[in-house]
């Protein structure tokens, strides 16, 4: 894909990765991905950040469509992660840029990734501006949003601010702006790459976006290194979703999630259902053996109550139960109701121990944990609807 005018003399210059189906290898991507670079032409021409290695022959072919790779002066690395620095090494060997900017920690990092003795690395710090003719590049640190070494760009000339992987989203598609794109989808992957990577950082998120909006930043153009672009009023937008989604208030929606060797644990997590249900809450199943940890995740984050669902297994939980727990637990999601269940042939330890994991998350636990000796009838059935209807009472009285 050739490079997108944003504003005058300004370029997306990025790489579309149709293929990418696993982020990192720890978060699906059905939708792919994008590795977002931009360009400005000025006295000093400017790239900001490059690509994944294997993809930065395609970087430079686009740079090529706006000016010979050997015209750019600067370089600003916004974060050292490999899917936006794995073609630095190449493109300063072609460049040899004069300059390249980074924050304090994102010299550390550079050191730590890439042989740098003879790269002309220049540290900047918050409030620090570098000036490349018509335009001023301000740098803002977004330390731990999502790495140390985070930070973002401001050009107040064209009230543009390059945000690195904060607003980013896996979505590899033709359209580069969020204006271009089905509102439905867009939203859908905000949700799932604030869930998947961000979500941790939330008091942190709201922290910068306070002082993003202290320092009276006018944004025009809202440009993330993953996914589409936003602009006008999309800014906003994309905003205000992740003030939502960082404060993570309580909704009327449960996810329910379980996995099972012979359908008793599922049948539990139905009923379990039945009951949130008949409290008014939305109710999202989820089988393990057919969605991943993310998938789970991206419904976790909007909602009010989480409920987990495992048979016993050797003395334990069944490892993707274990799995998801050991995941959700590092995003750490907040103001939940939570609940615990499953199956058991004879020792039936499941349902204790993923109680105990939803508490040290900080969930609220109405219900004792609810455990059923092989196969559910009709009676244990109806303590899981019972369960259901507790969780769901109080996910109400939450909510008020």
């Amino acid at each position: 894909m050739q490079p997108v005018e944003i504003t005058k003399d300004v370029y997306w210059v990025g790489v579309v990765d149709w293929d990418c189906r696993n982020f990192h290898g720890y978060s699906l991507s059905p939708r792919g991905t994008t590795y977002n670079a931009y360009l400005i032409k000025d006295e000093k021409t400017t790239l900001f950040d490059t690509v994944k290695s294997e993809f930065t022959g395609k970087l430079l072919c686009n740079i090529a469509h706006v000016v010979k790779p050997g015209d750019i002066d600067y370089i600003v690395v916004n974060h050292v992660e490999m899917d936006h620095s794995g073609g630095l090494p190449e493109i300063v060997a072609k460049v040899r840029p004069e300059k390249i900017f980074c924050s304090p920690m994102g010299e550390r990092a550079l050191k730590s990734h890439f042989d740098v003795a003879d790269w002309p690395i220049q540290v900047v710090a918050t409030g620090e501006s570098v000036s490349i003719g018509r335009r001023t590049l301000s740098f803002l640190e977004t330390r731990m949003l999502h790495w140390p070494d985070s930070m973002a760009t401001h050009i107040p000339e064209d009230n543009i601010l390059i945000t690195n992987d904060a607003f980013g989203q896996n979505l590899a598609t033709s359209e580069r702006f969020a204006d271009e794109m089905d509102r439905s989808v867009l939203y859908r992957e905000l949700v799932r790459y604030y869930a998947n990577i961000v979500l941790p950082y939330s008091p942190i998120t709201l922290k910068i976006i306070d002082q993003i909006k202290s320092l009276g930043l006018r944004i025009d153009y809202l440009l993330p290194d993953h996914g589409v672009m936003f602009r006008g009023p999309d800014v906003a937008y994309a905003i205000d979703s992740y003030v939502a989604f960082a404060t993570q208030k309580p909704t009327k929606k449960a996810v329910v999630v379980y996995d099972t060797m012979w359908h008793s644990t599922e049948k539990m997590a139905h009923a379990v259902a039945d009951g949130l249900l008949s409290e008014g809450l939305s109710v999202r199943i989820m089988n393990l053996h057919v969605v991943d940890h993310s998938d789970v995740m991206e419904e976790v984050l909007e909602a009010g109550a989480v409920v987990v669902g495992s048979p016993t297994h050797n003395n334990g939980m069944l490892p993707r139960v274990a799995d998801l727990l050991t995941y959700m637990k590092g995003l750490k999601p907040k103001n939940k109701v939570g609940g615990a269940f499953g199956s058991y042939g004879w020792s039936g330890e499941a349902a204790k121990a993923v109680a105990g994991w939803l508490t040290d998350m900080g969930m609220e636990m109405p219900a004792d944990p609810l455990r059923t000796l092989y196969v559910p009838k009709h009676g244990e059935l109806a303590k899981c609807v019972e369960m259901g209807r507790i969780i769901g009472k109080a996910v109400n009285a939450r909510i008020g």
